[in-house]
């Protein structure tokens, strides 16, 4: 991120969504919101791939239903490269695109007919970091991945039948790991365990590193399926 006056920083976005009218709209919330930059716009998710690689924005707003590549294969080549966060756009808050999303490693999603308040918080709450946008959404995410047969199966890589990279997480990493799989956000996280959010920011980051996820949400059904969870 940049900044628009030397200290709030400027969250740059790429907005890619097939529909002129539907992406016009969005462009122009964006726009009206401080500290937020729409670098450009894409009608397809070849060209969302393109741009993403030429202009680096910080943020991908992405439709999960598009021409040519869609957005769950989008959004798995944007962070396979680490070309920016994802937030998918969809119609249903369930369905099958939301769950491909998030395996191919999208940061969070948002409903097509949210506010433009909402488009806006969405899209700050992914640039601080944080994963899905509601935490009772979130809670409701980890719970159908982690079910048997569940529609988000399966969620997070595997090598065998122990989830690899467990043991290398530092004591205060696990306690993260733990409260990610209740989809705690950031600040509540550091309220439970004592510390500041840019430490849990970290926290977050090394143990992504270290079991090989490409986001919190992935972190969180690895949580739940691995009986780390409170009950």
């Amino acid at each position: 991120m940049t900044a628009d006056d030397g200290t709030r920083p400027t969250v740059r976005v790429l907005v890619a969504e097939d529909q002129l009218s539907v992406r016009a709209g969005l462009v122009l919330i964006l726009r009206g919101a401080t500290g937020i930059e729409v670098t450009g716009e894409a009608g397809d998710g070849e060209e969302a791939v393109r741009l993403a690689r030429e202009l680096r924005p910080d943020i991908v707003l992405m439709d999960v239903q598009m021409p040519r590549l869609d957005g769950v294969s989008a959004t798995a080549r944007i962070t396979g490269e680490q070309l920016a966060d994802v937030l998918v756009l969809t119609t249903f808050d369930l369905d099958e695109y939301v769950f491909g999303a998030l395996r191919a490693g999208a940061s969070g999603f948002l409903l097509k007919d949210s506010e433009a308040s909402q488009v806006v918080d969405a899209v700050r709450t992914v640039a601080r970091g944080e994963g899905l946008i509601a935490p009772a959404v979130t809670r409701r995410l980890i719970a159908e991945f982690a079910r048997p047969g569940g529609a988000g199966r399966p969620p997070v890589p595997r090598t065998g039948s122990a989830a690899p990279g467990l043991d290398e997480l530092t004591r205060r990493e696990h306690d993260v790991l733990l409260c990610l799989g209740e989809g705690l956000s950031n600040a509540e996280v550091a309220q439970r365990l004592g510390m500041a959010e840019a430490t849990v920011k970290t926290h977050v980051s090394r143990l992504l590193g270290k079991l090989g996820l490409r986001s919190r949400t992935q972190a969180a059904v690895l949580a739940q399926e691995s009986g780390l969870t409170r009950g």
